[in-house]
């Protein structure tokens, strides 16, 4: 092979590789679009909240956090505020709409911190878990990242953690624990730095309380699959299932199962 054939397939490459990115990108702004999600990332964020309904002081708090379709409404909507209550946890709720006009803009963990959590913290709650559903998976970890002394625990449901051409170059090196993130400018490269992050940080310091549930059809379930590698086994639920509220639901209901974790 000549040298400028070799030059043209590397060319070749990394031009299908911006191509699918581009895709990506645009399919997920076509979603929003048709869902109705409004791409301001006001201030204050709007929140939806539901109060524990026994009578028992307590300390704890779900933050939910939506996907690119759907809305913040979805939570009550599907059941997952009801499944809460149905089993009397302890736990008040609340469902801010963090769309993807703050993921755009870079200030989604602030609004996130200013909006939800601090004002929770300041009504006594302390013990608060962040439960992103697909992209309000990667809208928990990346607060997870900056902000980690403000959460008691993550449960991440089908995230989006990801370009398929992304998370094939981590599979390509053999794995999270193989692969070399390289230099890289992480306000550019949000999905090296995250996984860089989740690398150093999620393996070496498996204190950090995150579950991660997916189902095994799921469309980005890549992601998924490479994180759980990061993950104690007992932390990970993966079941038949899609990238769907049907599926969500059932993860939902398994994790919580676990009803000493959150009682604790």
């Amino acid at each position: 092979m000549t040298m400028a054939n070799g030059q043209q397939r590397l060319i070749t490459k990394y031009a299908d590789g911006a191509r699918k990115m581009m895709c990506v990108f645009a399919a997920l702004m076509l979603a929003c679009v048709l869902s109705g999600c409004a791409l301001l990332a006001t201030a204050p964020m709007d929140v939806l909240t539901y109060e524990h309904q026994g009578d028992a002081a307590h300390e704890r708090l779900f933050v939910f956090l939506r996907g690119i379709g759907g809305s913040h409404c979805s939570f009550a909507e599907e059941g997952l505020v009801a499944d809460v209550w149905a089993r009397d946890l302890p736990f008040d709720m609340a469902a801010p709409n963090a769309h993807l006009g703050y993921y755009e803009r870079g200030n989604l963990v602030l609004r996130l911190k200013e909006d939800v959590i601090d004002p929770a913290r300041a009504r006594g709650l302390r013990k608060i878990w962040l439960v992103g559903v697909s992209m309000g998976g990667l809208g928990a970890l990346l607060y997870l990242k900056e902000r980690p002394e403000d959460i008691a625990g993550v449960y991440l449901i089908s995230p989006f953690l990801g370009t398929q051409y992304f998370l094939d170059e981590i599979k390509t090196a053999g794995g999270v624990n193989r692969w070399d993130p390289g230099s890289y400018n992480a306000e550019l490269d949000w999905q090296r730095m995250l996984w860089h992050w989740m690398k150093t940080d999620l393996f070496e310091h498996r204190d950090k309380i995150v579950y991660l549930g997916y189902g095994t059809e799921d469309a980005y379930k890549s992601g998924s699959q490479l994180l759980s590698t990061l993950l104690p086994p007992d932390h990970v639920y993966a079941i038949d299932g899609a990238h769907d509220y049907q599926t969500f639901k059932t993860l939902w209901k398994i994790f919580l199962a676990n009803d000493t974790e959150l009682r604790n």
